[in-house]
């Protein structure tokens, strides 16, 4: 890609973390630590955002109104996948918008339904997206690890690609 492709990119983002169910959701804290959650994404839209629920009576929804600069973290171990996405969280409360995205995986964690006036939704925008993705299966890479502790000498792995998507 020469010329830059918002589209293109936001395709690559969503391929990335397709395979990847959960991710860690990293804010700043009251105390100006980092805190991280499991969430699971819901979409990436157009734009590069990528869609959450959440509660109103979470630290999560009140960690974003005081500082939105947020971390989501992506790993699939098994496949050597890992996706770091540092972006700017907005808390989104718009019913329309949280019907569409319901669904059942989500009703488990709301009991009191799609009108409960405490889910709400979080919007991250993207800013940078770094990846990790291997070529090398897990057998190979842990035959390696192995051989090259016992003869000492680096492992023979391929390093996969890293690389960063421009949103």
């Amino acid at each position: 890609m020469s010329a830059y492709d918002h589209s293109a990119h936001v395709a690559e983002l969503r391929d990335k973390i397709k395979p990847v169910r959960f991710a860690m959701f990293t804010t700043v804290d009251a105390h100006g630590h980092l805190t991280s959650q499991p969430m699971t994404n819901q979409e990436v839209d157009a734009d590069g955002g990528l869609w959450f629920y959440t509660s109103t009576a979470t630290d999560l929804w009140e960690n974003i109104a005081a500082n939105p600069k947020v971390n989501l973290s992506f790993a699939e171990p098994a496949d050597s996948l890992y996706v770091s996405i540092s972006g700017t969280a907005e808390r989104v409360v718009d019913r329309e918008r949280i019907r569409s995205l319901w669904n059942p995986m989500v009703a488990a964690w709301f009991p009191n339904g799609v009108d409960d006036p405490h889910v709400v939704l979080v919007r991250v925008a993207a800013r940078t997206v770094h990846f990790w993705d291997s070529n090398e299966n897990k057998v190979t890479q842990m035959f390696e690890m192995a051989k090259a502790a016992i003869t000492g000498t680096r492992p023979e792995i391929e390093p996969g690609e890293h690389g960063k998507i421009k949103l």
